[in-house]
């Protein structure tokens, strides 16, 4: 079975991005950010939501068009509407059995970009076994956090800390269900 693995900045205080959606303060460059483009190798598909897919368009991203060319991409949106390719799959209902029998199927594993809604409903229904962390050393004080509106506990056992010379700590866990099995 693939696993899913929501790999994502996130601040001091938990949150991914501020309230509009905006990531300034996040750490941009740095030998951090060269290893993460190099982490997109272990996945060959990616999961949205829609405000994450709708994140590049500010960057010249056009509707329907990969955000990373080597990966398939899966965006959850009902209001959403674009013309489907095979790099691109518009998911606009079933979110939860959709990405069970994508979780089933041949492949690598999956990582889950954002946004803290579809996190949330995905780590709800038990379907997150990894999170990979990019932890950045500012506080927010307010934004979109990790797991929107998720009240569910879970334990993860933590792998691996990388500490960079300007402050970002990348860890790695994977959920204690998971590691014991």
């Amino acid at each position: 079975m693939r696993s899913i693995n929501y790999h994502i900045a996130i601040t001091l205080d938990g949150y991914i991005c501020h309230e509009d959606g905006g990531i300034d303060g996040f750490l941009m460059e740095g030998e951090h950010a060269d290893d993460f483009i190099k982490s997109l190798d272990s996945y060959d598909s990616v999961l949205m939501g829609r405000k994450t897919y709708e994140f590049g368009f500010q960057f010249g991203l056009k509707a329907g068009q990969p955000a990373y060319p080597n990966l398939k991409h899966y965006v959850f949106s009902k209001s959403l509407d674009f013309n489907q390719s095979e790099a691109v799959k518009l998911v606009k209902s079933n979110t939860i059995e959709y990405v069970k029998d994508l979780k089933n199927s041949e492949g690598g594993d999956i990582w889950l970009c954002g946004g803290s809604k579809l996190a949330g409903s995905l780590f709800e229904n038990n379907l997150i076994e990894k999170l990979t962390l990019k932890v950045n050393p500012v506080i927010f004080g307010s934004g979109k956090k990790l797991f929107s509106s998720s009240k569910k506990s879970e334990n993860f056992n933590l792998l691996s800390s990388i500490k960079y010379d300007n402050g970002v700590l990348l860890n790695k866990y994977e959920a204690e269900k998971t590691h014991n099995k």
